[in-house]
């Protein structure tokens, strides 16, 4: 994330992350104050075994977008909801990259989904996880067909 502040918007990843036993790195990391750290991180991630990157960050929100330059691992970026521009800022920032460059952009704090849909890719090629994935979807559908209002 590309400060502190976004903790409590990807707190639902991090949940999310965890209930599927999918391990992760949290870290902060800024696109304009540790730049050097940032293109380290991002030309690294491969060789140390990451498979997907969940970039938020709010206003400019450069981190999706610059990890996405310095890796082929996949990269979905969270917009974080701001108070200038309620996140729009944010989202034009992450969903709008040049083409060959692709960042997969969710909703504005849409962290639980953008874990999700890591769940969904990292379940390609791992059976188990693609099991807890389908239960997890039937458990949802069984609580909508609960619901009464």
């Amino acid at each position: 994330m590309g400060s502190t502040s976004d903790l409590d918007v990807m707190s639902a990843a991090i949940e999310t992350l965890a209930e599927f036993g999918i391990g992760f790195e949290k870290r902060v990391i800024s696109a304009h104050r540790t730049p050097d750290l940032m293109f380290e991180y991002a030309k690294t991630a491969k060789e140390r075994g990451i498979s997907v990157i969940i970039a938020g960050a709010g206003g400019a929100a450069h981190v999706a977008g610059v990890v996405a330059g310095l890796t082929t691992v996949p990269v979905i970026g969270v917009p974080i909801r701001t108070q200038t521009m309620g996140g729009l800022d944010s989202l034009l920032s992450i969903v709008q990259m040049p083409g060959g460059v692709p960042v997969a952009t969710v909703a504005i704090n849409g962290a639980k989904n953008a874990a999700l849909l890591a769940v969904s890719m990292l379940a390609i090629s791992d059976e188990s996880l693609g099991q807890k994935l389908v239960e997890y979807r039937k458990k949802q559908t069984e609580k909508v067909l609960k619901a009464e209002i």
